[in-house]
């Protein structure tokens, strides 16, 4: 119980103390969404990504095993939901932001401040989490994004294109290269970086707000169904085999295990909002799996303690 009420006041409640401030704002205000959604995707995505990948302390076997993991699950997820979409004949739009409802989590924002409180003392445990972390952002820029640009094109030379023409990509390249030659960033020019990286969580939760301000669920639809038991059951069962069958035990384990619980990434619905691949439903399914893994997660967390 302890545990429950730790994530639901420490995660749950700043996480939509935000989206709330972003409905109430849209509903007063009328935000403009077209540039919100420029704001959230040429600026701060690629500032956030760029300090995640140069600031990560990489290194050892250790990396090979994670990543190991990280690419199995996430090409399951990915054959499991492209399946599932298929059997369900979702239109190409649908199917997209489908998709990267379960495949995509958000790792960040509410995966870091979870795994801090489960490896309190740990270092092992919170570094699992930041390699997840970046694991996540290259999937989303690249599985993800893709993903939600080739529903608006016709050839796969177009998806390319438009694939990179994002901004984050690039973000990520530099990132990688300062990162591998250890480049010391100066003062004057790492200072607005980091300064815009910290206004992501702030401006993406809000912007997921003004997306929902005017949401009604009523009841829940099949594809939003679909996504949470895809993204809060389907894949810790699927991360739970892919442990057993590499080996994994420990605080690498538990920490794998818990990482791959976390609710729906909020850039799918920035995604389905840039794209307009049913912007609506990828805000729901943000939401919704945010709000119920607070109850998936924590069973997640205690099961680790007991299984590994």
């Amino acid at each position: 119980m302890s545990v429950l009420f730790l994530i639901v006041l420490n995660v749950i409640v700043p996480v939509f103390f935000l989206i709330g401030a972003g409905a109430i704002l849209h509903r007063k205000f009328k935000l403009d969404m077209n540039t919100l959604s420029k704001l959230n995707h040429f600026l701060l995505m690629p500032a956030i990504s760029f300090v995640n990948i140069y600031q990560s302390k990489l290194g050892g076997g250790l990396i090979v095993q994670i990543f190991s993991f990280l690419a199995l699950q996430a090409v399951s997820l990915i054959i499991v939901s492209t399946v599932v979409a298929k059997l369900a004949r979702f239109d190409q739009s649908l199917s997209a932001t489908f998709k990267n409802s379960v495949v995509l989590n958000n790792s960040a924002n509410f995966g870091l401040p979870v795994s801090q409180m489960v490896f309190n003392g740990n270092p092992l445990g919170l570094s699992i989490q930041v390699i997840v972390i970046i694991f996540q952002n290259l999937l989303t820029y690249t599985y993800g994004l893709m993903n939600s640009v080739s529903v608006h094109t016709k050839s796969a030379k177009g998806a390319i294109r438009e694939f990179l023409k994002n901004p984050v990509i690039y973000a990520l390249l530099l990132g990688l290269i300062l990162h591998s030659v250890s480049f010391e960033i100066p003062l004057f020019l790492w200072t607005p970086i980091d300064n815009i990286a910290s206004a992501f969580i702030a401006i993406a939760l809000i912007t997921l707000g003004a997306q929902s301000a005017y949401l009604k669920i009523t009841h829940f639809p099949l594809p939003l169904i679909l996504s949470l038991a895809g993204r809060l059951i389907l894949s810790p069962s699927i991360a739970f085999l892919i442990i057993l069958m590499l080996g994994l035990e420990g605080t690498v384990a538990q920490g794998l295990f818990i990482a791959s619980s976390f609710p729906t990434s909020r850039n799918s619905a920035l995604f389905a909002l840039e794209y307009d691949n049913h912007p609506e439903y990828a805000a729901q399914a943000v939401l919704m799996s945010t709000l119920f893994s607070s109850i998936t997660v924590t069973m997640v967390v205690y099961l680790s303690k007991i299984l590994f």
